[in-house]
């Protein structure tokens, strides 16, 4: 989630706007929206006061560099680093940190909503360690969020913490994105717990569109594996009774196991549970690990160097393949992975946090490789990270 510091002029409605251009303003203004108008010079301003005090118009705010000084007391003004903004981008405003918040990028290859930041489980590797506050404020935001872009991507995700918490209001968040976004896939990442309730997963999947998919975590082919990794007694139970439940709706899902030391170590055998009692999976994604979070705080169960893994990488990967089970490699660059195994490999680092160290910059692969989180320096790499050569990928 990109922030820029911003000085505010006046206040500005401290709600999701969609950033566009002056000569756009006509065109796109719809009275249930708000619009952050990036503003380029003197004259465009003085013609935004013009329109905004002839309509009476009160969802515009105006946004402009800081080397132009200019304001209106009619307009409440954003001041900022204006190539920081591209148009269409989704932001919040909030006066009370000075900040701005870019929610949603259209020209993002990955695009991600938090729901809530509370959550049931206590994974070893959360990235996002969970917190208890009320934060449904979050579900109106997204709503807005969804309402306000303006080109609809490939797919967007919906994560948290744990969406399922959210109850009814989960469903109230995809049916907002379904109905303003028909061509787009709702990704929902759950851990699927909740779902194991009859209730729940009536009230969440009765009658769901084709466009959702469900992206649970399985970390374990037995409770006290995926148990410990989670940290919650009977989470595995549920977990399962809930991937059974997407499968009685008839809904996609994508089984995630992030690639930590307790998860490598059964990695083979967990692939075969899959293969023989859920192959009703769409995908498994295996996921090299984030290090940031609850991750740092358990690095010794959490760091590794996957080169030391890929026999068991390699015989999950043919376990899944005999069993006619999809699979993607996630998170993790190509130079850690065996040759074999690259073609299931993918870009799925986030582009604002994603980066390439100094030895990627003569590597033959690079286009074509995930990269590394930006904090890996903080925490560590998947693997040393080393340049591959012409030769090798021939």
């Amino acid at each position: 989630m990109r922030r820029l510091s911003v000085t505010f002029q006046g206040t500005p409605l401290p709600t999701v706007h969609r950033v566009i251009l002056l000569s756009a303003l006509t065109d796109e203004w719809e009275p249930t929206l708000n619009f952050l108008v990036k503003l380029e010079s003197l004259s465009e301003a003085e013609h935004l006061e013009k329109l905004i005090s002839i309509g009476h118009l009160v969802n515009i705010s105006a946004c402009v560099s800081n080397s132009l000084d200019w304001h209106a007391a009619a307009i409440p003004t954003v001041s900022c680093d204006t190539t920081l903004l591209e148009l269409n981008d989704v932001v919040r405003l909030n006066a009370k940190k000075h900040e701005l918040i870019v929610l949603y990028r259209n020209s993002d290859m990955h695009h991600a909503i938090q729901l809530t930041n509370r959550c049931n489980s206590y994974c070893l590797m959360c990235s996002q360690p969970p917190t208890s506050h009320d934060d449904q404020w979050l579900v109106e935001e997204a709503i807005q969020v969804a309402l306000h872009i303006n080109d609809a991507p490939a797919a967007i995700g919906l994560s948290g913490g744990e969406p399922l918490l959210l109850g009814a209001k989960l469903r109230k968040v995809i049916d907002a994105f379904t109905l303003r976004l028909p061509m787009t896939r709702v990704d929902v990442l759950t851990n699927g717990r909740l779902l194991s309730y009859t209730t729940v997963a009536a009230e969440l999947l009765t009658d769901l569109g084709e466009q959702v998919n469900w992206m649970v975590p399985l970390y374990g082919h037995a409770d006290f594996l995926h148990d410990f990794v989670v940290q919650s007694p009977g989470a595995f139970e549920q977990t399962i009774g809930g991937l059974l439940t997407l499968q009685s709706y008839a809904q996609p899902v994508q089984l995630r196991i992030v690639l930590i030391e307790p998860t490598l170590r059964v990695l083979p055998e967990l692939c075969r549970f899959i293969g023989r009692n859920l192959p009703f999976v769409w995908e498994v994604a295996l996921m090299g690990c984030e290090p940031i979070g609850f991750a740092l705080a358990n690095r010794t169960t959490c760091e590794v160097d996957l080169k030391d893994w890929h026999r068991e990488l390699v015989d999950a990967t043919n376990a899944l393949r005999r069993a006619h089970v999809p699979l993607v490699f996630m998170n993790a660059p190509l130079c850690s992975l065996p040759n074999s195994l690259w073609q299931y490999a993918q870009q799925s680092i986030s582009d604002w946090k994603r980066v390439f160290a100094e030895e990627c910059s003569t590597c033959s692969m690079k286009v074509s490789c995930s990269g590394l989180f930006a904090w890996h320096n903080n925490g560590w790499p998947p693997t040393k990270i080393k340049a591959i050569e012409e030769e090798v990928c021939a």
